[in-house]
This record gives C-alpha cells, structure tokens and sequence, in this order.
C-alpha cells in the first residue's frame, strides 16, 4: 500500500511540474503574439518632422521636440527596444540586485509588452509585464518554474499600467506631439506638464537648457506601499545619459522606481537602451 501511496504522491508531482512548465510557456507564447500584434497594429507614418510642425507650442515643447527629433525623420510612433541594467527586487529596506536584460515594444500612450530576464545567482526570473488592447498582465516565474506573480487585467493594474506607458512615451518622441492627443502646458522656465488622452495622472517632464530630459515624475496608481493598498503616490526618476537611433534623440540611461522625492524612493529599475527600431 506505501508503494502506491509513494507512487500517485509521485504522479501528483511530476503532474504540478508538468502544468507548471506549461503555464510558462504559454504565456511566453503569449507576450510574443502580443509583440508582434502591437507591431502589427502600427501604421506608417505619413509625416517626417519639420519645425515648423510645433512653432505654435509652448518654448518648452518646440525645446524638446527639436532636440529630440532630427529634421527629415519619419514620425513613428512605436518603438522596440533591447536593454540591459539593474533591477532592485523589495523596498529601500530590503531589495535584492538582479542584472537584467529586457526586450520590449512600447506603442505609447496605450500599449506596451516587457520581457525581461533577470538574475541573481543561480537564481533567474523571467516572464513579462503589458499591456495590450487595454488589458494588463504581470507573470513572473523562478527559473521558469516557481510562478512569483500572476496578475491579470484589473482595473487597478490597467491604471497603473497606462502610467508606464506614458511615462515611457519620451522612448518614442513622436508619440508625444500634440497631434497624437498629447497637452503640453509649460509650467517653468524647464518644465512641463503633459496630459494624455487615456485620463492617467498628468507627466511632469525636467529639460536641460538644449532640450536633453533630465526628469520624468507622476502620481501613479500603485499597491507598492506596505499597506499594498492601491492609491496615488509619487514615480519618477532621471535620465542620465541619451542616445540618437534613427533619427530620434531618446534617454539611453534612466533610474526610476516608487516614491519619487521622499525617503523612501528606490530607483529599482536602472536601465540602459541598446537599440532602438522605430515602427
């Protein structure tokens, strides 16, 4: 009698393993549809940039604009993009330091697929972070066989993600002109505050005096708080270095994470872009 009893606990098992590896890959399978539905979904563009397209904007967005996008560049909208850097996993208290490697394909304001790698050790993880069509998702695992999230759509996490997107937005300049639903108000003699469409939480975006982004800070809807209750609270970080891809002049080196400006920010993504291929 052990022996079955040995035998279906084996069963029972390998069975979890079995549906464990298989969950995985089916959703690796479906961060990749989502990639290339996103850039399957994005049109041409019918305009290069001129100047003379943002002469009646603010000093500060004509600024950023003419900095950021070279005379003659088809104004694509969406961006993929291969990284590598840092990721910090916990709170200021207590994190541990992955070095990651990430793909993603950012359609701002509304839609992006993240699929990073990151590790510590012997210890990997890896899945992805979206959202697409409106639904978000975040799905992570432990060396492709421990699940450390699975969340799906939510109004709360579709919120938070709309954030990212359109914090994000500064990797696709072109997205940010007004002709795309972007509001630029000048709110000093560096900075300005962009409204999107989506009805997030309005960016507030710091330019160096030749147009460089220098700062990028919101009110994001978030559950990253002890309470790990959702409400508004400060996200940002800085750009600290740029790169020119094609045409488009972007952040290539950027610190960002939860609580911006107060004791307790951690800058827990620490990214640098090593290509860009605009759509």
């Amino acid at each position: 009698m052990w022996k079955l009893a040995l035998l279906v606990v084996a069963v029972v098992i390998v069975g979890a393993g079995v549906a464990t590896i298989w969950s995985y890959r089916q959703a690796s399978n479906d961060a990749e549809r989502a990639m290339s539905g996103i850039a399957g979904r994005t049109k041409p563009p019918s305009e290069v940039f001129d100047p003379s397209l943002v002469a009646g904007l603010p000093e500060i967005a004509q600024r950023y604009f003419t900095h950021a996008i070279a005379p003659g560049t088809p104004l694509h909208t969406t961006v993929r993009l291969e990284m590598k850097g840092t990721f910090l996993l916990g709170d200021k208290a207590s994190f541990q330091t992955y070095a990651m490697t990430a793909r993603q394909i950012l359609a701002p304001p509304s839609e992006f697929v993240w699929i990073p790698s990151m590790q510590s050790g012997v210890m990997s993880i890896s899945g992805s972070d979206a959202l697409v069509q409106g639904a978000g998702w975040t799905r992570f695992w432990i060396n492709g066989l421990v699940p450390v999230v699975n969340l799906q759509a939510t109004t709360d996490l579709n919120r938070s993600a709309l954030t990212r997107a359109a914090m994000e937005a500064m990797w696709a300049p072109a997205s940010l002109l007004p002709g795309n639903g972007v509001a630029w108000e000048q709110t000093g003699p560096s900075t300005a505050r962009l409204s999107f469409t989506t009805g997030i939480e309005p960016v507030d975006m710091t330019l160096a005096p030749d147009g460089r982004v220098v700062k990028v800070v919101t009110m994001r809807w978030s559950d990253a708080n002890p309470e790990k209750t959702f409400r508004l609270q400060p996200f940002g970080g800085t750009m600290e270095a740029e790169a020119t891809f094609a045409g488009f002049t972007i952040p290539s080196l950027v610190k960002v994470g939860n609580h911006f400006g107060t004791d307790d920010y951690l800058p827990f993504f620490q990214a640098q872009i090593m290509a860009a291929e605009f759509l």
